[in-house]
């Protein structure tokens, strides 16, 4: 009896995750397929008749975002972003555990539920999500072949069926040089979401609207979209031609890499390191109560046990540091015989606030380190001494002069954390301070959860790195740079100096250097300067 039960019972099962898994692949409603008869007007065609096409500069082009631009036919990593960065771990536990029911109620009902979980109660003022957070998961999810046809056509115009405007606008406009973006708008009660979505009317969009009064045909506009109903947007019936893509078609599409973003992407927020779809969310979810525990536990070793045990213990936890010390001690060496006074001058590039915690911990030294902005939680809890910058240049000059007189002294003069292949502008400060100037090159790897944030908290920070199951820290300590000492031209070669150590470092991580500062950062991710918020 206890066979066969198990075995009706493993067979329901089977069924019932099959009908589940399918619904997570192809939603009701989102493949619906057009019959090949659709092919035999002239006005409907093959997508890839459309790549060969040469008169494409002239056209507008009419696409439709998640048919055709993007790859993943899924709409539920995008959403649960939002609900997890605009709202709460809750709000995003709901939105995973309603998911499968999303599923079998179809696309149109479904796609509601979504957006009132997801938006319902959030403050229209502070929505950053779609401009300093969604972009980098759209971007990675955008098809080579679908961009190269966009690229060369020429005005675009994005339509979404299913995203609310606040969520695809940044992305298409400001990273891909859309011109129009048409989505659905969402209802506001005193600021706030409602959760709604504006009703679309018959004929309220027209090609006078969106491009203007310029003179465009019907035989100046090609439509771009799939084998559903996304083709009942009115916009696609100005379309003289449209060109539909199928399920193969973007199967073997590959996805657009880094270096042939029309805009790079530098600077993103959130907390999510991962793309959250439905089986990634599971294991988010399943492994955020340990990894809190885990933080924790790995917080109060690093803070109480001599680095003799505590080293051991953190690295059987998971943690992963590589350091590389090419010609350096030879270097130090001389430094130190000939001034013995006085401490060295570390200076590395920004990943989390833990830089400094690392570097003393790989090199067994008791650092001091001079930040710009630190909560005073991570202040109070740091094992080693931290001193904050004023901003102004003779004052902290002084500073930085006195404590190098006490010891060594560590100091990241980017003046803010880059998540992304980039170094930001180095502030020359540092290049006066020391003649010899030991450069740091750091790197950070998580799985599931960023160490920083510009929008968010930063005392929960360190707690974030600690979470991920096996975070990691690689650590490159370089040559010596000569100080201010060997210019005569002192006014100029501080930015000399100070370029010249941000390229080595460059060089050694293989990252782009730019002239971009703390406040360009700030005014990007969170519409602010980044230094009147005070953190707790």
């Amino acid at each position: 009896m206890f066979s066969r039960a198990f075995f009706f019972e493993t067979f329901f099962f089977f069924f019932f995750f099959r009908i589940i898994l399918r619904q997570f692949r192809n939603p009701k409603g989102l493949q619906r397929s057009f019959s090949n008869a659709h092919l035999t007007n002239g006005k409907y065609q093959k997508y890839a008749s459309l790549a060969h096409r040469s008169d494409l500069s002239n056209k507008t082009l009419v696409f439709n975002v998640e048919g055709t631009l993007l790859k993943s036919s899924s709409l539920f990593p995008y959403f649960m972003l939002v609900a997890f960065e605009a709202g709460s771990l809750l709000r995003a536990l709901v939105l995973f555990l309603l998911y499968p029911f999303i599923c079998l109620v179809g696309q149109d009902m479904g796609l509601k539920i979504m957006v009132m979980l997801c938006f319902f109660g959030i403050k229209k003022e502070s929505f950053r999500v779609g401009s300093a957070v969604l972009p980098k998961i759209f971007l990675e999810d955008v098809g080579l072949e679908a961009f190269e046809v966009l690229k060369r056509g020429g005005r675009k115009v994005a339509v979404s069926d299913h995203f609310p405007q606040v969520m695809i606008d940044s992305f298409l406009r400001d990273y891909l040089d859309i011109n129009c973006v048409v989505g659905k708008e969402l209802k506001t009660v005193c600021g706030y979401f409602s959760g709604l979505m504006e009703e679309k009317k018959k004929g309220m969009l027209n090609f006078e609207e969106i491009l203007g009064k310029e003179n465009i045909t019907s035989h100046d506009i090609i439509g771009i979209s799939r084998f559903n109903r996304s083709l009942d947007h009115p916009l696609f019936s100005h379309c003289m031609e449209i060109y539909l893509v199928r399920r193969i078609d973007k199967i073997s599409w590959q996805h657009l890499p880094r270096e042939k973003y029309p805009k790079p992407l530098i600077f993103h927020d959130g907390r999510l390191a991962l793309r959250p779809t439905p089986l990634a969310t599971l294991a988010l979810l399943m492994w955020f109560p340990f990894g809190f525990v885990l933080a924790l536990i790995r917080i109060v070793v690093a803070l109480t046990l001599p680095r003799k045990i505590s080293i051991p213990i953190l690295v059987f936890s998971g943690f992963r540091i590589v350091i590389s010390k090419p010609k350096l001690s030879r270097s130090l060496q001389n430094s130190k015989e000939n001034k013995p006074e006085k401490g060295l001058l570390y200076v590395c590039n920004h990943r989390t606030l833990l830089d400094p915690l690392y570097l003393s911990f790989v090199l067994k030294k008791n650092f001091t380190a001079v930040t710009y902005s630190l909560s005073r939680l991570s202040e109070v809890l740091s094992p080693i001494r931290t001193v904050r910058l004023t901003r102004d240049r003779e004052q902290d000059a002084k500073m930085m002069e006195r404590l190098l007189s006490q010891g060594d002294l560590v100091v990241c003069p980017e003046g803010t954390t880059c998540r992304e292949p980039y170094l930001l502008r180095f502030s020359p400060l540092f290049a006066e301070m020391s003649d010899d100037i030991v450069p740091v090159a750091l790197d950070t790897h998580v799985s599931m959860f960023y160490g920083t944030t510009a929008g968010g908290l930063k005392c929960l920070d360190p707690l974030f790195f600690l979470m991920n199951p096996l975070p990691s820290y690689t650590i490159r300590l370089l040559d010596v740079v000569s100080g201010l000492s060997t210019y005569q031209d002192s006014e100029k070669s501080r930015f000399a100096v100070a370029n010249y150590v941000q390229g080595e470092i460059g060089k050694a991580l293989s990252f782009e250097c730019t002239k971009l500062t703390r406040r360009d950062k700030y005014l990007i991710l969170a519409g602010n300067e980044g230094i009147t918020c005070n953190q707790p």
